[in-house]
């Protein structure tokens, strides 16, 4: 116990282990605010994985569509619901 006791009457000893505890629980860069931040960027970068998949998955459909008259014709009918001047277009909803 007496040598415990030794270096609790070291400055330096007192001022570190205070200023460990300071930027341990008390700073605003605390390690609280550090797994906060870690687990945000790890969402973050989920996220952006995910949009990019998405991007890669929407150019290719893109260019099918702008190579082939016939998908982008039946792309327009069912998603913009256009028709030919000739033609009657009927919605049915159901409820």
């Amino acid at each position: 116990m007496a040598k415990y006791l030794k270096y609790t009457k070291n400055f330096y000893f007192v001022f570190t282990v205070l200023f460990v505890m300071w930027m341990i629980f008390i700073d605003s860069n605390d390690i609280v605010s550090h797994f906060k931040l870690r687990s945000k960027l790890n969402e973050l970068e989920k996220q952006k994985e995910f949009y990019q998949e998405r991007k890669e998955k929407i150019k290719v459909e893109r260019e099918e569509l702008l190579s082939n008259f016939e998908l982008l014709e039946k792309f327009a009918r069912e998603r913009y619901l256009m028709k030919r001047k000739t033609e009657d277009l009927y919605v049915i909803m159901e409820e």
